[in-house]
């Protein structure tokens, strides 16, 4: 197929269509999948989940990333059967939306990490942040368990200064955005980098305003998108392109 828009030097790719007929036709094998599918809540349009979509992902890599409210992900648990829930991760935003009245406002997305095969032979590199408490590295740990756990002797902890990013994690929401529902592209560098390793290949089936594959050139790994609608594709290939470094 021929790309709606494509940058040859960064690795990156943009097709236009339902990714059920695109993403056969690719006929690829990705390192993972980061993307935020339409989550069928809202009367829009463009809203609206593409049967078997997770199953269709399932043949083309491993490991996945996906954006979702609990209520779609409940909704929708019988399509995710080709794969394994390894780990959820919350955004917290600035700012939630939401125009009920008798609920709590709701101020948080979940993405949630799914696998297939075996957890060992995935990608996982989760990254760390820098820690500012009290230096850990002096104190000796002593495993309490009951014998029958079996118990080990005193371990020393080396403090690098660093701990695991946690589960919650804060960033504003994208105001003003090319698409009503895109994503920040430092959360989305953050899974990248958790479930892709440097030079791999990144998909998003459901692009958008293209974040996932700016992201992605950012941090170092190749990516395809696709998207269905084409004023969001025709809005993604021109924030892509203005991205674009010339090449020296």
């Amino acid at each position: 197929m021929t790309p709606y828009w494509e940058d040859p030097d960064a690795g990156l790719q943009l097709y236009c269509g339902d990714m059920r007929e695109v993403l056969p036709a690719l006929d690829l094998q990705a390192d993972c999948i980061v993307t935020d599918p339409p989550y069928a809540e809202t009367s829009l349009d463009w809203d609206r989940w593409p049967d078997g979509w997770p199953a269709l992902a399932a043949t083309v890599t491993s490991s996945m990333w996906c954006f979702g409210s609990m209520r779609m992900f409940l909704d929708r648990r019988d399509d995710f059967t080709d794969w394994k829930l390894s780990q959820d991760v919350v955004w917290q935003k600035h700012n939630g939306t939401g125009f009920a009245a008798d609920r709590f406002k709701r101020v948080h997305e979940t993405v949630t990490h799914w696998y297939r095969g075996d957890w060992s032979a995935a990608h996982h590199d989760t990254p760390r942040v820098a820690y500012t408490g009290p230096d850990m590295h002096a104190r000796a740990r002593y495993d309490n368990r009951a014998a029958h756990a079996g118990a080990i002797k005193a371990v020393t902890y080396v403090d690098d200064g660093t701990r695991l990013a946690r589960s919650v994690q804060k960033f504003p929401s994208v105001r003003g955005g090319l698409h009503p529902t895109e994503k920040p592209v430092l959360l989305l560098d953050m899974l990248i980098r958790y479930a892709c390793p440097p030079g791999g290949l990144v998909l998003d089936p459901f692009a958008g305003s293209g974040s996932t594959l700016d992201a992605a050139r950012q941090c170092g790994r190749r990516a395809i998108g696709i998207e269905a609608h084409e004023p969001y594709a025709e809005a993604a290939a021109r924030r892509l392109s203005a991205l674009t470094l010339p090449v020296a």
